[in-house]
């Protein structure tokens, strides 16, 4: 098998540039949005007292899912022994790092106390999933930082194989444990199931392979250079429909499930079937836009093996992915808690009332800058360390 040879993102298009520019601008307005509802309290949000887990929640968890599955493509090579797929590894590495850092920092930007993130640091409640997750997540950059090392030093890359395999666990961990933070939440009717750490997991191979495939393409645009042959795209292609089955299955039994459990029928009418906006998110968002969609483009033989149709797919599958996070979290917040089974609760504290939720500016401007924040930290690692495979010249 001929060595890969790697190299820099260097003699790039304007393209580049300008993309470069555009993240920087939308982290600006993120950071200014940040500053407007620090200084103004979480009152100018569409958050309360019931709906305290916004949209740069859904932004924050969506990506820390993606971090996951971003690592795809290298687990494919170290742990499956596929070594086509080896000379995208480094990058799936560095696409895992950056994407979770993304979502940390909207997470963190989001608490209303950003300080206070040393007592979430130091101070632990080990019955709470939530102080699992902090060592779930600094465990993953670790692991992911050691298994680059293995990659990128010579005399280590003997053991790729071994740190590949510690990734890999710790990244089905990692999911499991952000699933979990919902699964464990009995209170919540939308939740409260084990199915979501399966869902999780099958939901981030196609977020993380999405945006595997979108940067592998624009870096082959703003390069200039083909580091995709045809069978790559068409082994993309393979994966992005097989892992877009197994979220739809675990979304069906999910669902199937909660509708066979007389405890849940009124929240799975609620999210299916009672025509408010999580219904209309969940059908036309997640299910015809990001899943239906893209997977029969992709099955179509006439289009489906086209880079294009590819990068089109991703993108649909990356705004259903966002719109089965807002679905699972804003949706399950907004159902009123059960307080007591069988008797109807009213108070001036809105309890038995659905609760209203409207996402501000600020809100979404601060989500968005999550991505952009896990791009442009890909983009400049990628622009000072060889990280991408040396494709041919095109044209």
């Amino acid at each position: 098998m001929a060595r890969t040879v790697y190299m820099k993102l260097q003699n790039h298009t304007g393209y580049f540039d300008i993309l470069i520019l555009l993240h920087v601008a939308v982290i600006a307005v993120g950071m200014g949005s940040v500053y407007y509802m620090e200084h103004f309290g979480h009152i100018v949000t569409g958050m309360s007292n019931q709906i305290v887990w916004g949209t740069p929640h859904v932004f924050a968890i969506f990506l820390i899912i993606a971090a996951s599955g971003a690592l795809n493509v290298a687990s494919i090579s170290s742990v499956f022994s596929k070594y086509g797929y080896k000379p995208y590894a480094r990058l799936s590495g560095l696409l895992a790092l950056s994407l979770l850092a993304g979502g940390l920092a909207v997470l963190v930007l989001d608490l209303g106390r950003p300080d206070r993130l040393m007592v979430a640091m130091t101070k632990y409640n080990f019955k709470s999933i939530f102080a699992w997750n902090i060592y779930l997540y600094s465990g993953f950059m670790v692991i992911v930082l050691a298994y680059l090392f293995t990659m990128m030093a010579k005399k280590m890359d003997k053991y790729t194989k071994i740190a590949g395999y510690a990734a890999f666990a710790w990244r089905l961990i990692l999911t499991t444990g952000t699933g979990s933070i919902f699964g464990f939440l009995m209170a919540r009717e939308a939740y409260d199931s084990a199915l979501l750490a399966p869902l999780f997991i099958a939901s981030s191979f196609v977020y993380g392979l999405a945006f595997t495939v979108l940067v592998l393409i624009t870096v082959c645009h703003t390069s200039q250079r083909s580091m995709m042959n045809e069978d790559m795209v068409r082994n993309f292609r393979g994966l992005l429909i097989i892992f877009m089955a197994a979220v739809l299955y675990f979304t069906a039994i999910f669902h199937l499930t909660n509708m066979y459990s007389a405890e849940h029928a009124g929240v799975e009418w609620f999210i299916l079937a009672s025509g408010n906006v999580y219904s209309l998110i969940f059908w036309i968002g997640q299910i015809l836009i990001g899943s239906v969609i893209p997977m029969a483009m992709l099955a179509w033989p006439k289009i489906g093996g086209k880079r294009q149709t590819l990068s089109i797919a991703s993108v649909l599958m990356l705004i259903g992915g966002i719109a089965q996070v807002y679905v699972i979290l804003i949706g399950g917040q907004a159902y009123p808690m059960v307080l007591f089974p069988g008797m109807e609760v009213t108070s001036s504290f809105q309890d038995g009332m659905v609760g209203t939720y409207t996402p501000s500016l600020p809100e979404i401007a601060l989500g968005v800058s999550g991505i952009s924040i896990a791009m442009l930290l890909s983009g400049f690692i990628m622009r000072v360390m060889p990280f991408l495979p040396r494709g041919d010249r095109m044209g």
